[in-house]
């Protein structure tokens, strides 16, 4: 098989000849640019000064370019989005480096300063002379969100405010997409995901709005879960107005780019904690599951996609009603979290749904076991996970920068192993 036809078996529930892989198609199924490079000079595809491009900054994920695919035997490719969460475009790219002394390729305006405490600081649009959105820790990887909450009256919410960041596509961004999916289509023989936009309803992410200079509604992580059982209508309304941009969005793009694309990321709300779901079913499908539907059901009236939901934590209880909802595909698939047995997933659900992650551990194996622990938990989880199709091999979330070498090539090791046998 073609990579193409490999992971078009796995996702229509079919035997592929072997099970497909997938590192760095999304913005979950990434790795940490500092680990792509030690990974790319040990493998000697690059040199220690040669850079890494950054291809999504937020969390400073490396892009797996053509050689590393290769040399890796991935099977899925992305189209990345050209905007980020900062607001700029990932374009004309500079150097920089990483608190590790890593060599990276960000953005033109990835503008960045020192604070007082050696925190770096981001700003929305690559504005200095606006407050910062993001702040990475000192020694750190990546950055979080600065929350920046401006005063609201209870009694007069405008929807509007809460609406700033989803907007329609332009010409120019459906032209890129649509480019570089037909370049992917042409230049590999991998199936290739897409970006939904404005899809993912509620995703924590995006509720900072760190790409705004100035936003306003409910800007605050606390205050947006709260509003979640205090102020539903407000909620309910924005959802509703995001879903016709959204259904809007879903149309343009299927026209732009049709078949030559295998699958959309449609969200990457969680609903889960380490131990539970954070909501409860009934709130679910209240709340989220009407207008996840009414995308998910527009998708496969009218388009070849396969639809993609990444949600973290202990969500089995929901499970059922994400395959209600139509989704077709869950990732990281979390099996570190409480209920998510890896063997009770593939029995209870494994004929419904598309489990894309939950090869290993990236909480505690991958990271911080030795690599015979990654090998043999790679191993089990190839074994529960990949009869019948319905699997496609990836990390439960994004490979860190904490990794050794030798965990990663332990893993692909035992992929490999797998598949030849």
């Amino acid at each position: 098989m073609t990579s193409r036809e490999r992971v078009l078996a796995a996702l229509h529930h079919t035997q592929p000849d072997r099970v497909p892989v997938d590192i760095g198609s999304g913005p979950t199924t990434g790795i940490a640019a500092s680990t792509v490079h030690r990974l790319k000079v040990a493998l000697g595809l690059c040199g220690p000064d040669d850079p890494v491009k950054v291809v999504e900054p937020f969390q400073m994920l490396g892009e797996v370019d053509d050689a590393l695919r290769e040399a890796l035997g991935l099977d899925v490719v992305g189209v990345a989005s050209r905007n980020t969460f900062f607001g700029f475009e990932s374009a004309r790219w500079k150097p920089w480096r990483l608190f590790d002394g890593t060599p990276v390729l960000v953005p033109e305006k990835f503008n960045t300063e020192p604070d007082a405490d050696g925190d770096i600081v981001q700003y929305p649009g690559g504005d200095r002379a606006a407050a910062p959105s993001a702040r990475m820790p000192r020694g750190g990887f990546y950055f979080d969100a600065i929350i920046r909450q401006n005063h609201f009256d209870e009694n007069h919410l405008n929807v509007e405010d809460n609406l700033e960041e989803f907007a329609g596509l332009s010409d120019e961004a459906l032209a890129f997409v649509a480019g570089e999916a037909a370049r992917l289509r042409e230049t590999t023989d991998c199936a290739v995901m897409i970006l939904g936009a404005c899809t993912a309803f509620g995703d924590i992410a995006h509720v900072p709005a760190t790409s705004l200079r100035d936003p306003r509604g409910i800007r605050d992580v606390a205050e947006w879960y709260m509003s979640l059982v205090i102020r539903r209508d407000y909620v309910r309304e924005v959802f509703r107005r995001q879903c016709e941009i959204a259904l809007r969005n879903l149309e343009l793009l299927w026209s732009a780019v049709g078949d030559r694309a295998d699958i959309i990321y449609m969200s990457g709300t969680d609903f889960g904690t380490q131990s539970g779901p954070f909501c409860s079913e009934r709130d679910y499908c209240t709340l989220f599951q009407p207008f996840q539907r009414t995308l998910n059901d527009w998708v496969h009236e009218h388009t070849s996609w396969k639809t993609f939901l990444h949600c973290c934590g202990s969500i089995a209880p929901l499970i059922p009603h994400f395959i209600d909802a139509g989704f077709d595909i869950l990732n990281p698939v979390q099996t570190s979290a409480a209920g998510m047995d890896p063997r009770m997933l593939k029995e209870t659900f494994g004929g419904r749904l598309v489990f894309w992650g939950g090869g290993v551990d990236t909480q505690h194996t991958l990271p911080f076991g030795s690599p015979d622990d990654v090998r043999r938990e790679v191993a089990e989880r190839l074994q529960v996970f990949s009869p019948g199709g319905g699997f496609v091999f990836n990390t439960v979330h994004n490979i860190q920068s904490d990794v050794p070498v030798a965990n990663l090539r332990a893993m692909l090791d035992a992929v490999r192993e797998f598949n030849a046998g």
